[in-house]
Order: C-alpha cells, then structure tokens, then sequence
C-alpha cells in the first residue's frame, strides 16, 4: 500500500545503496548522488578544510513503511475508524526515531573520532548534529566539498555524492548539506531586493493587466471572474454556522504580503460585512507584512488569496494568514511544517540549510528570535499556492517532506497545494533533460512537487471560455496559464487514485515516448481535482487587475472545503481531513462537474488531453458543494 519510490527515468538520482568497489571504502554504501549541476550553477572551489560546517543527520522514523495504511484507516469513507483522528502526541511517538537508531549513528560518530559532547540530539530525538570541520565531514562522509556559485552571486556549499557505513545507512534518510541545491536564489537588481514569489521561482500568478470596468453580470464571467461567478458555478450558497470551531488557514512567503486597502477596496465591490476586517496573522519565523516593495510581484499573490478565500467563507469564518519567513532570508515549505510539528524541526532550526532557513537570522535586518517549532496549530484546512519542481530536490528530501503531510492528515488536517501553471513543464516552462538538469528547451515532462506528493490534494486551473456562459460546461484553464499536471518521478500510484488513473490510461493511450514521461503506469498522478483559475478580478495596490493560475483554483478549494467542515462539525462530526481516499471513492462519483476540454502543453507538446473522467490536466474535475456537502454529511 505504501507509495514507493520508483525507479524512473534514467535522469533520477541514484539513491540506491550500492556497493563501492575500492577496497579501501568497502565497508561504506553509497546513500545518495547527484548526477549533475542545476543550470546556473559553476563549480568554483574545494573548500578550507578547517572550514566548518554543521552536519544533520535526518534519523530513519519507525512505522514510517505503515504511514500510507494508517492514513487510509481514519480518511478511506469505507474504513471504520473514519474520522477518527489522531491527536499530536500519538502522531509524535508512532514515529519517533528508535534508540538503536540514535545509538547506532551516534556510536560510529564517536568512533570515527567525534568527540561526544560535539553529537547533539534535537528535542525531539529525530535529528543528530556534528559541529564539524571540512575535513572531518569529508572523512566522515567519504564526499568532496566545493563552494558552487550561481549565477546571480549566490554561494553554495554542496557535494555530488556521500557515503555511510552499510550499517549506519538504514537508520538515516539523508544528511545535510550534501547533494541538495535547492538553495535560495537572490536576484540581483539595482535596488537589491530579495527574490519574490517563495519558496519557489516562477509559481505566482499571472496577470494581463488592469481592468478598467468591472463586470458583475453572470453573463460576463467569461471575461471576469468574481465571488459570485465562482458561487454559482459550485453552489456555494452557504453560511457558516460554527464559528470558532473551525478554520481555514492560508499560507504566504515573504516577501509577500496583502495590503489592508486593496481588501477593503475588494470588499467594498464584493463582499458583506469584511470591509475593515483582516485576517488573523500567525507570524512564523519573523514573517510580517512588509510594505517597502509594492507592486503585483510582491502583493498579487497574497492580496488573491486572502479577497477570495475570505470572501467565499464569509463574515462568519475566520480566515487564519500563515505569514512564514522574514525579509533576509525568507523560508520554505520545512520551515512552515517545523512551525505545526515540533517533531520535523532540527536541533537549532533549518532542516537542510541549502533549502530550509536557518533562525536566528544573523544578518541584518534579520529575525533574530528563535525559530517556530511546534508553536502553531495548523487549521483544519491549509492551502498553498506555491511549489517546487520535483527534480528541484532530492527525492530522499522530497520524501520526507511527504510523509509530514501525511502526519498532518492522521491529525485531520486537509493540505492543498497548486498544481502549477505551466502545463507539463516546470515554473517558467523549464523541461528537463536526459541528464537531470531543466532549461528552457528540454523536452522530458516536469513534475511539481508537493503536488505529487500523495499526501496532499493538487488542484488545477480550469475556465469559463470566452463566449461560454457560466451555466455550461468548464474547459481546462489554457487563458495566460496551463494547468499544472501529469505523472511522478518520485512517488508511486497512491491506492486511492489506480481505478480513476488506470481508468484513463486504458481509454487515452499516450503517444509519447517513455523518454518524455514516466509511462510506467504506476506512478503518482495528477492534479486531484481543479477549480476555475481564469480571469480573477483582484484588487492590487489600488487598481482591478485580472489574474490567473492554480494560484486563484487552490484557495478556492481550499473554502470549499472549509464550509463543508463548519457543517460537519455543527453536526458533531469530525473534520474532513485528508480527502483523497474520500473524493477518488465510488461513492463520491457525481460529486465533481467533469472537465472534458482542453489540454496542458509543454515541453514542445500539447502535454496531455481533458477527457472524460480523472485526467491529467483537471483531474476528477471541479468541486460541486451541494452534493459534496450531502455526502459528506452522511459519511460519520
């Protein structure tokens, strides 16, 4: 039942613990290995050996090969304990490292010469930490360390394989910094800001400008998409009735960040009774909302997400901003779930420093307070409109970062990410080629990661068409963007999605070669379902600007989602937490409007088609609240 990793296309790293032949390293397998340089990149020196560097040893977590089987038990609409979610503390001890993995990595460090007092354990005993020289981790580790510089000025500090001794290797996921470059870019421009659109590049939404009238007639929402189009294409007529108990949380990266005035300018024009009104602001490793840089770049994202989630969830539901990251250093998807599970974060912050921020931040300017870990509750629902692409990481990284999500589902919570805008391609139509490394003219299909992760629920883009009314069937968004979607490098077929999935394969034989996509048939695919995410009416530093991408789809869902919960839970019942087993089910057939139209190019194609049923462009299709909410109303 657990989603494996697969052994794909010949670009994938080679994670597999093969034997080194010399003699002299026999004892030791190799863990992990990167087969290139990502674009951009040169290799510029070896390091001072007397330089340091903080070793972190990720633990191997227990009962982790069960996680897929015990999130199916309390999310699968068929299985008994539906519901039943689980509560931190249970999470925590099920898959707590063992002793004999903190003893077994800890013993071979003192006795390949650490001394005792530099092995330190985090609080929550899943991670070690060596302060270390160059050379000592070069020994350890049998590895080479160079600093690497980008292209925009930044430094780096990574190695293109490690080692561990055959009997250390099962007990850690991963060590860092080794092969990881996924480190944040700052781009250079005359005023010196940092990168915009975290924590990935090129996954914001996109704009064709200023609207100079606003249309509020159904009949226009083809040309603009407003609350009340979305309402009436998914019958999302609804008041909230539980208040307090429940919540909606929208996560956002600085430097983005909303501004009061274009919410009230939204409001004024569409909403009731949240003129005024702002969401309640969790700061999470110094986020806040800054105000030096204003422009679509840095408030189109933030201000998108919040007019609608807050609009569509009305008055009388909260709507919690998740702000992550300050204006130095920023942070990423870790350093968010470091906040929600004291368990994931590290000894002293940052779970790789090439990815994941390191607090306090040092420089100036910087947070200089602690990092968040374990200090926030996550909201019952949680959407995100940002990502990676999946070759961006590395896939033991990737991994890891998966099974959090799924943690976060046995505690009922329901995580929803973007798909991406840019068909089968990568953020900024960035393919991959047979070396691993992605440009703008490579011809292999790009994942998005986390949406691949099969954890999570993906959404995708679709459109009312010009000239289409509101009332007939959606196409597959293919106005400004393309809906994110297609099939895992990483992770395996979830069993919740093979029916739908394999469904599809059989009745759309793809044309493709295996060279351009994983065509195994047993991967993880998607999106998992699609919301309209076309000609979004949003109010930006003071104008009506017209806005598309997964970025607008997600946070729809995402209040959706959050009214179905306030009518479960007036009811007694449980949150919906992780919905994938639910919404693939036979039960829920007709609980979706099924996209037929369209498709998702990239990478020199037309990427694949929207058919009848899942597909790899809109998925099981767009959210129908009436008969979601009576379903899931009769599920306990």
């Amino acid at each position: 039942m657990r989603s494996f990793l697969l052994p794909v296309l010949s670009f994938t790293l080679g994670l597999a613990a093969s034997a080194i032949a010399d003699p002299i390293i026999s004892r030791w397998q190799l863990h992990e290995k990167r087969s290139h340089i990502p674009e951009g990149w040169t290799r510029e020196q070896t390091l001072d050996p007397s330089a340091s560097i903080p070793l972190r040893f990720a633990l191997a977590q227990p009962n982790i090969e069960h996680i897929e089987a015990l999130l199916y038990e309390v999310s699968h609409p068929d299985s008994p304990n539906y519901g039943n979610h689980w509560s931190p503390g249970q999470v925590a001890a099920k898959f707590a490292p063992s002793t004999e993995s903190i003893e077994t990595v800890r013993t071979w460090l003192i006795e390949s010469g650490v001394e005792p007092h530099r092995v330190k354990i985090s609080p929550t005993k899943g991670w070690l930490e060596v302060a270390s020289t160059v050379e000592e981790a070069e020994n350890l580790l049998l590895a080479e360390y160079h600093v690497y510089n980008h292209e925009t000025g930044t430094k780096h500090i990574a190695c293109d394989s490690y080692h561990l001794p055959e009997h250390v290797g099962p007990h850690v996921d991963f060590v860092t910094p080794t092969i990881h470059f996924d480190v944040k870019i700052r781009k250079r421009n005359q005023h010196n800001k940092v990168s915009i659109g975290q924590p990935g590049q090129g996954s914001g939404p996109k704009t064709s400008g200023v609207v100079q009238d606003i249309i509020s007639q159904l009949k226009d929402c083809d040309k603009q998409t407003t609350p009340i189009c979305l309402r009436t294409l998914y019958g999302l007529w609804y008041e909230p009735v539980s208040g307090k108990n429940n919540s909606y949380g929208i996560v956002e990266y600085t430097p983005q960040a909303y501004l009061q005035s274009d919410l009230d300018m939204f409001a004024k024009n569409f909403s009731t009774g949240l003129e005024g009104v702002s969401p309640t602001m969790v700061s999470i490793d110094g986020g806040y909302l800054q105000t030096t840089n204003m422009s679509f770049d840095y408030n189109g994202e933030s201000n998108l997400d919040l007019q609608y989630g807050m609009t569509l969830v009305t008055k009388g539901q909260d709507v919690t901003l998740y702000q992550v990251g300050d204006a130095v250093e920023g942070a990423s998807f870790n350093n968010f779930l470091d906040a929600l599970d004291g368990d994931y974060c590290t000894y002293d912050g940052g779970d790789d420093p090439s990815q994941d921020l390191v607090y306090p931040d040092t420089a100036s300017g910087g947070y200089t307070g602690a990092e968040d870990c374990g200090t926030v509750k996550p909201a019952n629902v949680i959407s995100t409109s940002y990502g990676y692409n999946e070759a961006d990481l590395s896939a033991a990284y990737a991994i890891r970062q998966c099974n959090e999500y799924a943690k976060l589902g046995l505690l009922g919570v329901t995580v929803l990410y973007s798909s991406g805008d840019w068909g089968v391609a990568g953020s900024n139509g960035h393919c991959l080629n047979p070396d691993g490394t992605q440009t703008a003219d490579g011809a292999i299909f790009n994942p998005a990661f986390p949406s691949t992760c099969p954890y999570v629920t993906s959404v995708g883009a679709t459109q009312v068409s010009p000239g289409q009314s509101v009332w007939a069937p959606e196409n597959a968004c293919e106005q400004f963007i393309y809906s994110g979607g297609g099939f895992s490098n990483y992770f395996g077929m979830p069993d919740y999605q093979k029916g739908a999935v394999e469904g599809y394969l059989a009745a759309n034989p793809i044309s493709y070669s295996k060279n351009i996509y994983n065509s195994t048939g047993t991967s993880r695919a998607y999106p998992d379902l699609s919301a309209n995410g076309a000609n979004y009416v949003v109010a930006v530093d003071g104008n009506f600007t017209l806005i598309y991408g997964t970025s607008a789809s997600t946070p729809v869902v995402g209040a959706i989602l959050t009214m179905v919960n306030d009518a479960r839970l007036a009811l007694g019942k449980s949150t919906l937490g992780f919905i994938n087993p639910t919404i693939y089910s036979v039960d829920f057939a007709g609980s979706f409007k099924d996209v037929t139209n369209g498709t998702n190019p990239g990478c020199g194609t037309v990427g694949f088609n929207a058919t009848k049923g899942w597909d790899p462009v809109t998925g099981l299709g767009t959210p129908y609240f009436p008969s979601l909410l009576a379903k899931w109303l009769a599920l306990k």
